[in-house]
């Protein structure tokens, strides 16, 4: 099930909630995670996804978990995707069997 409102980008909520409180500017919190300038500068202007290497280095500075910050980008991801206009077909196996409700075993 999908949500009508769109997620947060989790590099939003690093912006806002993390460095702007802090008073620190990109230059200093991309040092303090050890990544380049222009790496955090695509993640907090939602132009690029959180890494699992980003959730790690993020949750190492933040001292929250590194799976927090993935499950904000899974979120926003799934639901981009839902809202593509995907052509898929029901497997004609599994069709037949959900109506006569059993599903066969997986081998």
């Amino acid at each position: 099930m999908t949500t009508r409102r769109k997620p947060t980008h989790p590099g939003e909520v690093l912006r806002e909630d993390v460095i702007k409180p802090l008073g620190l500017t990109v230059t200093e919190t991309a040092r303090h995670l050890g990544v380049t300038r222009k790496t955090l500068s695509a993640l907090i202007n939602c132009k690029a996804a959180m890494s699992p290497e980003m959730a790690v280095r993020i949750g190492k500075a933040t001292k929250t978990s590194p799976e927090s910050w993935l499950y904000m980008q899974a979120k926003l991801d799934l639901w981009n995707a839902q809202r593509k206009q995907a052509k898929v077909e029901v497997f004609k196996k599994l069709q037949r069997n959900v109506l006569t409700g059993s599903i066969p075993p997986v081998q």
